[in-house]
């Protein structure tokens, strides 16, 4: 592997009034994980938005109105391309705030586009090319989840295909590595290899403590982990969180296992903020 220069300068990616990367605060992406119904949604977003204005922090609302990778075909989706979308509109314009929702067809895009603010692209669907050049060509910025099968220095290519069509309004995402069956684990140095080739990486907290068809029909999870493993990417230098949230996890219609309570994220955020802090007196003492 070619020598990798871990402090090259990282490209500022704006959304509104949020600035995401190159030393700016860190920003909180969080929702739910799937779109239950309109009120839980509501409820969620409201208490996010109190949450991280009481801790100064930016936040983005996120919720997928289909999760077509599921374990079983039994397992609930969601309301659907056009419900979905709905509901999202109204939390933007209730709350004024803005969205992230992943898309995993190019039919979906055009539409996703009118309402999201980031464009997600799956983990598992990070090499689908046509989806990629899709999305970046409608997007106002593109979030690339690295997938569970893929090094860190492979996402450069990723990259190249979405600045191919002229945007490089990109977000990487590190979710976690395939580590035998049922498993995933987090290798830190790919917060640093992806950061290297100049856009900002959010970690995702939640993703990465799942045990991917660890309960057979679905998912399973070990969400004790979460904490520890959020403090160690704000410490390698991750320029956002990805978390998915819920007021009841153990009642989640997907991904309980593996998702935060909404009552344990102000005291998890606090302690993220003060690692962010001692981080950034790091760095500057660096210089």
């Amino acid at each position: 592997m070619d020598k990798i220069n871990l402090r090259i300068m990282i490209k500022k990616v704006s959304l509104n009034q949020i600035l995401i990367g190159a030393n700016k605060p860190l920003v909180l992406i969080a929702g739910p994980c799937v779109i239950e119904d309109k009120d839980i949604c509501f409820q969620i977003a409201q208490r996010l938005i109190q949450i991280t204005n009481q801790l100064n922090l930016p936040f983005i609302f996120k919720a997928s109105y289909d999760k077509a990778n599921r374990s079983s075909v039994h397992s609930y989706r969601g309301p659907g391309l056009e419900t979905g979308l709905s509901i999202l509109r109204q939390v933007k314009e209730r709350y004024g705030i803005p969205i992230l929702t992943d898309v995993h067809c190019t039919y979906d895009v055009k539409k996703v586009a009118s309402v999201a603010d980031i464009i997600q692209i799956p983990a598992f669907l990070c090499r689908q090319t046509d989806l990629i050049l899709e999305v970046a060509k409608q997007a106002k910025v593109v979030n690339v989840k690295k997938g569970q099968f893929m090094s860190p220095q492979d996402m450069k290519n990723v990259i190249e295909k979405i600045i191919s069509v002229g945007n490089e309004n990109i977000l990487l995402t590190e979710r976690g590595s395939c580590f035998g069956y049922n498993n995933l684990v987090v290798d830190f140095r790919a917060i640093r290899i992806m950061k290297s080739f100049g856009y900002p990486v959010i970690f995702d907290a939640t993703h990465c403590v799942q045990l991917p068809g660890g309960a057979g029909i679905s998912s399973s999870g070990e969400r004790e982990f979460i904490s520890y493993l959020t403090l160690a990417a704000v410490a390698v230098g991750c320029d956002g969180l990805f978390m998915e949230v819920h007021i009841q996890p153990e009642k989640a219609l997907c991904d309980g296992p593996n998702m935060l309570s909404l009552d344990e994220l102000p005291a998890l955020l606090k302690q993220v903020k003060a690692v962010r802090k001692a981080i950034g007196n790091r760095e500057e003492n660096r210089k």
